[in-house]
């Protein structure tokens, strides 16, 4: 397999175009799915197809949503793998000592798996996550740590973004350095990605934490890099983010990310749910997923050898993005 992505040139050898149906996916797209920026289509390790709608091109970075938290699972990965965090198994608390009062039995025994996994009790209901709650804080930390463990048992699935937040804060109190400097260093850099400068916010309106102010990596009043959404990437980005999953956390034959974590962060449970990555299996593909709200996303292919990339405009309610890869890009580069 190659370690990089070749961007200029496909292997006749290796790719098989059907035009008619990279035809009938186009006019779907502008038809049914017209929130699509963007998609780039790895195969064999060429770029075999890349298009932009909307007026988007390839340097344009777009807030990618909750697809920001499986690269921040990448970044625990590496931090882990660079001895700042010993394993997924220390335990939350042990992390923010001075907000830690009168813990109960539960919350003092959520570890990083717990967060990584979203198997954490929280106070409301599942998919009902009151963010807006936690964007009007001043300490973001102190309030998620307060509802951590509540109502609920340990070892539940319950999807928290606030909960990935708590990741991203883990990774500075560890390395000293917020998420986005880490990611910059160890991630983006080694990938080819042009590093995300540290934008001020002077602002924490609904257009700054999620609509058209977003820029780079947006962060908390504190200075944590957002954990669970926030992240602007260009459509290239996110598939060599994908590739390297893809490649077992190799990239230009060097490792990024070890092997091991790369397995456990993308093999299959009752959840459907990894580290950070949503997991499928149906139709006769097993495929795992970075997906974000608007329709963002990153879907990995291992037993086609291919990375299919979506960048997509926030919109409320998007149509499902399986489909489109199932019925139109599937069968067009088989």
């Amino acid at each position: 397999m190659q370690t990089t992505i070749n961007w200029h040139t496909v292997k006749p050898e290796s790719i098989y175009l059907n035009n008619e149906k990279l035809s009938e996916l186009e006019h779907t797209i502008k038809s049914e799915y017209n929130n699509i920026n963007g998609i780039v289509i790895i195969k064999n390790g060429n770029l075999a197809y890349e298009k932009y709608f909307n007026g988007k091109s390839p340097d344009d970075c777009q807030h990618v949503a909750s697809v920001t938290k499986s690269v921040l699972s990448a970044l625990i990965g590496i931090a882990i793998d660079k001895g700042y965090i010993k394993s997924v198994e220390e335990k939350v608390l042990d992390f923010f000592p001075k907000y830690v009062a009168d813990a109960n039995k539960q919350k003092q025994q959520i570890t990083i798996r717990h967060l990584l996994t979203m198997t954490v009790p929280y106070p409301y209901e599942d998919w009902h996550e009151p963010l807006d709650i936690l964007c009007q804080q001043q300490d973001w930390i102190k309030y998620t740590l307060d509802i951590i463990g509540e109502n609920g048992d340990l070892g539940a699935f319950k999807y928290s973004t606030a909960g990935a937040h708590l990741l991203s804060a883990i990774l500075t109190e560890s390395t000293g350095k917020s998420a986005r400097a880490f990611a910059n260093e160890h991630l983006f850099t080694p990938l080819g990605m042009k590093e995300i400068p540290d934008y001020q916010m002077d602002a924490y309106g609904f257009d700054d934490l999620f609509g058209k102010n977003v820029k780079g990596w947006i962060h908390d009043p504190n200075g944590h890099s957002t954990g669970g959404w926030g992240l602007t990437l260009t459509t290239r980005d996110m598939a060599r983010f994908g590739y390297l999953y893809l490649n077992n956390g190799i990239w230009d034959y060097k490792r990024i990310l070890s092997e091991v974590w790369v397995r456990k962060s993308t093999e299959m449970n009752h959840n459907n749910y990894g580290y950070l990555w949503w997991l499928r299996q149906e139709d006769g593909f097993s495929t795992f997923s970075a997906i974000g709200d608007g329709g963002n996303m990153i879907c990995c292919i291992p037993n086609m050898n291919m990375i299919v990339a979506i960048s997509s405009q926030f919109i409320m309610n998007p149509r499902d993005r399986w489909p489109l890869i199932k019925d139109y890009i599937i069968p067009a580069v088989l």
